[in-house]
């Protein structure tokens, strides 16, 4: 079959303003053309005598559109009465109403899916909204047979809740935009086009894959574009122009080719934030926190623990044998607000700051959802963890908010090491251990490189016969990794991650004996934690110090 194009202008909400679009169309029909399709998202009708005015000129045959322009259903009450019927119909000569629901396939092969309005939030749902039977009379079809690749272009009135999530943000109140049963159709029919309006902005969000790296076979990639009002005064973008060669006429080596700037998709997050739908509902915990008077003494400091507020404190150590105490001062401080409640161990955990074993004397800094704390036994005195103050057995397994605070960590402890002059490396061990353990481990910038560090784990990987992969950039480890998948993860400064799916036996001190190496650290001696105990004295001295030295970085105190 040949791969002719098929050549698109695709619209935000005209609300009436049909000869402003027009004479736009032409325009770009003159300088850019000819475009086979107009494809009008959101509010097409106004609801003024002059938008009615307007309209009956186009109605009557008088004035006629420029190119074939296919439209929505209404969005608002008010313009329901401008459709006759919920079936699609020619309004005018060459504007056509798609319809409630559907698909349209052109003479080209090019597959359009559409759903008009918006979700209905009661029964028996109003003219201008879909109900999920809408959306199950959709998919059912269309994704029922193998053969099922996705859709050319998918066409609705709302955005797609959550649609920013791993890319580039909107300039629109998130807390209030969207559809959930929008963002599930969106990832059911893997649009490589999708566009929405409503919401009187212009956003182009990166593309995101339909796959699973290292999982699934590559998939075509998706793209969100939300367009703007017509004419609106601001100026923003209300016309997009696009070339797309249909689906099904495409080689599939050429359709699944990944742009550089792919992203996860943002509709497949993890079980704990899993959308409520109309497909499915999940209920979400509340999330939970405690909060900890670590005392006068614990807190030492120049500013001493009156002024942390919350004190900051804690330990563990690299093989997930921590050796963690927790006084009877560490109790839940009842002048703070209602303690929250975080995820609970079955048995004993040396690692949730709740336990009893915790070793509170090692512990750098507490935020709202995890913990800095010196490692036991570290590699450097500058060795240190991060950890979920909740019981989460792994980074794919943290709920966004945990997740979105570790990375805080991550980015303060990144900054503390380059003041310092040093690199740090973060690795994770997801094998034989019931807590995340976040390692991160200073390196001397005058040690060796990047690439030197890169170069260390992928060879001694090799040498026992493990395959060590590079994982893609805008690659999120919750996609290579579902919960429950025992892994070895690595993050270097440059963004760089490694990542290898333990299947047997993994050497526990792995992490540490390829920094120990003479390649880099040089201190073989000390690869393993068990050889590099202090005692409890010692342990206060370096902590105390590291906690007054990293107090410059530390997020937690502005809390």
């Amino acid at each position: 079959m040949s791969e002719q194009p098929v050549r698109v202008l695709a619209c935000g909400d005209v609300e009436g303003r049909l000869s402003a679009l027009f004479a736009r169309v032409q325009t770009i029909q003159k300088k850019a053309g000819p475009f086979d399709l107009l494809l009008c998202v959101g509010e097409f009708f106004g609801s003024t005598p002059e938008a009615e005015a307007e309209w009956q000129q186009y109605k009557t045959g008088a004035k006629k559109a420029p190119v074939h322009t296919y439209i929505l259903g209404a969005a608002t009450q008010k313009t329901t009465k401008s459709f006759p019927s919920t079936d699609g119909c020619e309004l005018a000569d060459n504007i056509t109403y798609l319809g409630r629901r559907g698909v349209f396939t052109g003479v080209s092969g090019l597959q359009i899916a559409y759903v008009s309005g918006r979700e209905a939030l009661q029964e028996p749902a109003p003219a201008h909204c879909f109900t999920p039977k809408d959306l199950s009379a959709l998919v059912a079809p269309l994704t029922g047979g193998s053969a099922f690749r996705g859709v050319d272009v998918l066409l609705t009135s709302q955005w797609p809740r959550g649609v920013w999530q791993y890319g580039n943000p909107p300039e629109v109140n998130t807390k209030f935009c969207g559809s959930d049963s929008v963002a599930e159709l969106a990832d059911r029919l893997k649009p490589r086009y999708h566009f929405a309006a409503l919401e009187g902005a212009h956003y182009e969000r990166l593309p995101y894959r339909n796959h699973v790296i290292l999982q699934e076979n590559a998939q075509h990639v998706s793209r969100f574009i939300a367009l703007a009002a017509v004419s609106n005064p601001a100026k923003k973008k209300y016309l997009y122009a696009f070339n797309i060669v249909p689906m099904k006429t495409m080689s599939p080596s050429e359709l699944v080719k990944q742009p550089q700037d792919v992203t996860e998709n943002p509709y497949r997050r993890c079980a704990k934030d899993t959308l409520k739908t109309s497909f499915s509902t999940t209920e979400q915990e509340p999330a939970s926190q405690f909060f900890f008077d670590l005392g006068q003494k614990q807190g030492a400091g120049p500013r001493g623990a009156g002024h942390r507020g919350r004190g900051r404190k804690r330990n563990s150590d690299e093989d997930g044998r921590g050796r963690e105490q927790r006084d009877g001062d560490n109790r839940p401080d009842a002048g703070n607000k209602q303690p929250r409640r975080h995820p609970q161990p079955t048995g004993p955990c040396w690692f949730c700051l709740a336990s009893p074993q915790v070793e509170k004397h090692l512990v750098i800094s507490i935020g709202t959802h995890c913990y800095l704390a010196l490692a036991k036994g570290g590699l450097t005195a500058q060795h240190m963890l991060v950890l979920p103050i909740g019981h989460y057995q792994s980074v794919v397994e943290l709920s966004s908010e945990v997740l979105q605070e570790m990375e805080r960590y991550k980015a303060a402890l990144k900054s503390f090491y380059r003041s310092r002059g040093e690199r740090c490396v973060l690795f994770e061990r997801n094998y034989r251990s019931q807590h995340l353990q976040l390692q991160v481990v200073p390196v001397p910038l005058a040690r060796c490189t990047t690439e030197d560090i890169k170069e260390a784990f992928m060879v001694q990987a090799q040498e026992q016969q493990m395959e060590m992969m590079e994982i893609p950039e805008h690659t999120d480890l919750k996609q290579i990794a579902p919960p429950g998948t025992p892994y070895f993860y690595v993050e270097l400064d440059s963004g760089e991650k490694l990542y290898y799916r333990i299947h047997k036996h993994f050497p526990l001190q792995f992490g540490r004996e390829v920094l120990a190496s003479e390649a880099l650290l040089n201190i073989p001696t000390r690869a393993d934690w068990r050889e590099c105990k202090q005692s409890r004295e010692e342990e206060e001295d370096s902590c105390k110090q590291l906690r007054d030295d990293f107090q410059p970085y530390d997020f937690a105190w502005e809390d």
